[in-house]
């Protein structure tokens, strides 16, 4: 089964969580994509979606999904979304679709949140894929010499890339700028995470920790369910 079957598996087995005149955040990237098809195709009733970018807002919107904010929900029943990469304990990187800071903001505002991935995002320490850092764009090269401290203070050698694309500077919704962080593996995600947060300029962190009940994962034979 490719990739991409996985992703949509993981995705539909998740919709089947959802129950009417839920709450839900919607997570961004091409698997949670998978996930807010599916859960338009059950057509239940009295819904609410959070969504995490605007990229998922309008697919959510074109697919009749009724869309509400953050600001206008006292609570989030459940989110799904996808991760770059799903470590012990269901450590996460997420960010690879440049809505970490919304991502997590919704997270943490969720009763309850389910992470979706295809099998080979599965991995037994976290670092492999670049961890990406949001970081406000006044001065972000400043900060990007404060990150390399850090991330040398962790053993990791390479410093944070600035992510670019062919339009130039990637920017996110909230018009930051994304830093990766190629950092082989990361041998203290806790300790990593709070040291990058208490930098000056960086807004978010890719480090998703003890935030995910449960991980639905995509296989050849249908989905593996894992939690902490």
């Amino acid at each position: 089964m490719s990739a991409d079957l996985q992703k949509k598996t993981a995705g539909e087995a998740a919709a089947e969580r959802i129950q009417p005149g839920m709450t839900v955040g919607l997570g961004t990237g091409s698997t949670a994509a998978w996930f807010v098809k599916a859960l338009a195709a059950r057509n239940l009733a009295d819904l609410r979606c959070v969504p995490t970018s605007e990229a998922t807002a309008d697919l959510a919107r074109s697919l009749g999904l009724p869309l509400t904010t953050l600001e206008d929900v006292a609570r989030i029943d459940i989110t799904v979304d996808g991760a770059d990469e799903v470590g012990p304990g269901l450590a996460l990187i997420k960010g690879g679709g440049a809505a970490l800071l919304r991502e997590k903001l919704v997270w943490e505002r969720s009763d309850r949140c389910v992470v979706i991935a295809d099998a080979a995002k599965v991995v037994k320490a976290l670092g492999r894929f670049a961890l990406p850092i949001e970081v406000v764009a006044f001065g972000h090269k400043t900060t990007a010499n404060r990150i390399a401290d850090v991330l040398a203070d962790h053993e990791i050698g390479m410093p944070a890339r600035l992510r670019t694309a062919d339009r130039g500077i990637v920017r996110t919704d909230g018009g930051n700028v994304i830093y990766d962080a190629a950092c082989g593996v990361i041998a203290d995600p806790a300790r990593l995470a709070a040291d990058l947060k208490s930098l000056t300029g960086v807004v978010e962190h890719g480090l998703f920790l003890d935030l995910a009940e449960e991980a639905i994962i995509g296989t050849d034979t249908g989905v593996e369910t894992l939690h902490p």
